[in-house]
This record gives structure tokens, C-alpha cells and sequence, in this order.
């Protein structure tokens, strides 16, 4: 009697914790510039006075991404292409899923115009800078999460400016009450509701999924323990429209565990798969050292916008081999910057 009381309670509590959290993402949005809605400026002034500014693909580089598509694509119809050493050829673009049309339960309204475009714009107001593009247009966040990894070599900056967008779509103090109310006393619900909260909240983000089982802590090899502990994502759409192994782990998997471990006291780890764009949610598993050093040293896929240079410029900030759909100017201290006089050329055909 006492337990059926207290998981009543429980219950009751956490779906107050996820209506407030709704409440306040769409008190953000109706306090959005009214310019939000057509898109920011490309140019956002920042804290300190200073300007950072960004030069989006060009139009040489689109070909070029398409081009790199249309050879992945005929890829799998013909065994006699070769895969170049540390590439893989990805899932095949024959049977890419019609993202635009895939959406959460609340619906694609609510998908796009709520989540896309608070995740949007907190990320924007992190980075500094933003695509022309209107807010719920996914083009624009894959345009901004590239410039946030061309933009710093350091890719721990990366990570921790994205793990930084996750905590400030909650309330202050959100995260930490579920920690210590939630996450810690009850481990197993906490992981459950929160694996079906990130299939609501997240499938305009990454493409249909569905709750699952998953492998938690304490399990053997092949266990699989965590009743409904898991969120199964079948054909990732940020990884597929990305085009980049590096950022997928930069810009999503790290930060996403760390936000989840750090913030919410609740362990996680992401499992991608780069040959066929699924990912497994595991929450209630600790992210293991070698397995996380093999997601970082991924091969790239084969139609990476940027040939492989994203990591490249990640490992060791070399700038003569940073990404070029994507280059900054900016004069941030502790990260590498281009030099004044090689402005020009990277700003061509911003305008």
C-alpha cells in the first residue's frame, strides 16, 4: 500500500518536472526577438564588444557535397568501388527517410516550431553567430553546428558549448532537483522516463525511434537488462544531414552524455553506428573508456562535407587542414583563429 502510494507520488512528480519544463520552453519562445522568426542576423555581437562573423557554404561546396552523395549512393550499387582508407561508406542514400515528415507525438508543429526553434536559437546565443536561415529550418542548425566545430580547435570548447544549449533549454535548478529527487533515489525510472521523454522531445532532432531495451550497469556481454531503459534510434537524421562522423561526436554524443551524467545524475552512453546510421540510447550505462576512444577515433564517412579535415582540425588545430564549408573570423582568446589578412578570403561570397 505504502509503495503503490509512493510511486503514485513519484509519477505525479516527475510529470509536473516535464509540464514545467514545457511550460518554461515555450515561455522562451514568446520572449524570442521578433526577428528570431525569420532567423538571427549571420552576425551576432557578442559579450565582449567583439564580432564574430561567419561565411557559410559556398556554392562550390555544395556541388562538391552533392557530388560526394551521388558517389556514396552509387557506391552500394556497384561492388567494384573501392572505400578509401579511413572512410566508410554510411548508410545508403537510396533509402534516406523522408525526415521532413517524420515527427514526435505532440506533432510537427510543435517539433519545428517549439523544440527546433528554442534548440536553435539557445545554441546561436552559445556560439556567437547564426545561420541567415529561419529557425525551424534544420538546413540552419546543421549550418551552425558546423561553424561551432570549424570555429574552435579545441574541441572540448565544442562540446561544452553544446552540453551548455541542453541545460539552459530547462529551468534553472531543474536538472539538479531531478538528480537528487529522482536520479539517485530511483535510478531505473528516472532512466526509463527519461529515454521516453527524449523519444518526444528528440525525433525531430535525430529521426524516428522507439523506446527499448538496453544494457545498463552491472550487465554482462550480451545482457540486456534495462526494461525499457533504452531509446533505439533507427536512422539518425543530425548524423545523416551532417554529413561528419567528428561533429556527431563533438556536437551530440559527448555533450549529450555529459549532460546527462553531469546535470541530471543519470549515466548514459550513445552508440552510434556510422555504416548504418542507428544509434542506442543506453541509460543507466556508464560510457566506457575504450569504447568512447573508438567513437572518437571513427572512421569518416565518405561523403563528409569536409573530407576528413573536421578531426584533422580537432586533433591538432591545423588550420591548413580546418574544414572549408564552414570558417570563421573570430578573436576569442585560447582558440586558434585565421590571420587578419586571410579575411578576405574566406569571406567571399558571404553576401
Amino acid at each position: 500500500m505504502i509503495m503503490r502510494f509512493c510511486e503514485k507520488r513519484v509519477l505525479t512528480t516527475s510529470y509536473l518536472f516535464l509540464l514545467f519544463s514545457l511550460g518554461y520552453i515555450l515561455l522562451v519562445t514568446s520572449f524570442m526577438p521578433a526577428t528570431s522568426v525569420r532567423g538571427p542576423s549571420r552576425i551576432i555581437q557578442e559579450g565582449r564588444g567583439k564580432l564574430a562573423q561567419v561565411c557559410w557554404m559556398t556554392r562550390s561546396v555544395q556541388q562538391q557535397l552533392l557530388a560526394n552523395e551521388t558517389t556514396v549512393s552509387s557506391t552500394a550499387a556497384s561492388s567494384s568501388v573501392v572505400i578509401k582508407p579511413g572512410f566508410v561508406a554510411g548508410p545508403s542514400l537510396d533509402t534516406k527517410p523522408d525526415y521532413k515528415n517524420i515527427h514526435g507525438p505532440l506533432g510537427k508543429w510543435i517539433d519545428n516550431n517549439i523544440f527546433m526553434t528554442v534548440f536553435r536559437y539557445q545554441l546561436a546565443q552559445k556560439v556567437g553567430v547564426d545561420s541567415s536561415k529561419p529557425l525551424n529550418d534544420y538546413t540552419g542548425l546543421i549550418e551552425l553546428t558546423a561553424a561551432m566545430n570549424a570555429r574552435y580547435s579545441n574541441r572540448t570548447t565544442a562540446q561544452e558549448l553544446a552540453q551548455e544549449t541542453l541545460l539552459s533549454l530547462f529551468p534553472p535548478g531543474l536538472p539538479k532537483s531531478f538528480s537528487i529527487m529522482f536520479a539517485k533515489p530511483f535510478p531505473k525510472f528516472s532512466a526509463r522516463l527519461n529515454a521516453w521523454a527524449t523519444m518526444v522531445a528528440g525525433t525531430w532532432l535525430m529521426g524516428e525511434g522507439e523506446v527499448s531495451d538496453c544494457q545498463v550497469d552491472g550487465d554482462a556481454e550480451g545482457e540486456f537488462t534495462g526494461i525499457s531503459q533504452g531509446l533505439y534510434v533507427k536512422r539518425c537524421r543530425f548524423l545523416e544531414e551532417s554529413g561528419c562522423a567528428s561533429v556527431c561526436v563533438n556536437s551530440c554524443k559527448i555533450p549529450t552524455q555529459n549532460f546527462f551524467m553531469q546535470n541530471m545524475g543519470l549515466p548514459l552512453t550513445m552508440t552510434p553506428n556510422y555504416e548504418t546510421g542507428e544509434c542506442q540510447f543506453s541509460f543507466g550505462l556508464t560510457p566506457n573508456e575504450a569504447e568512447e576512444l573508438d567513437a572518437k577515433m571513427t572512421p569518416c564517412l565518405m561523403r563528409c562535407p569536409t573530407g576528413g579535415s573536421m578531426r584533422s582540425w580537432h586533433n591538432n588545430g591545423d588550420r591548413s587542414n580546418s574544414p572549408p564549408l564552414n570558417s570563421c573570423t573570430f578573436m576569442d582568446d585560447g582558440n586558434k583563429s585565421m590571420e587578419d589578412n586571410d579575411e578576405s578570403k574566406m569571406i567571399d561570397g558571404i553576401n
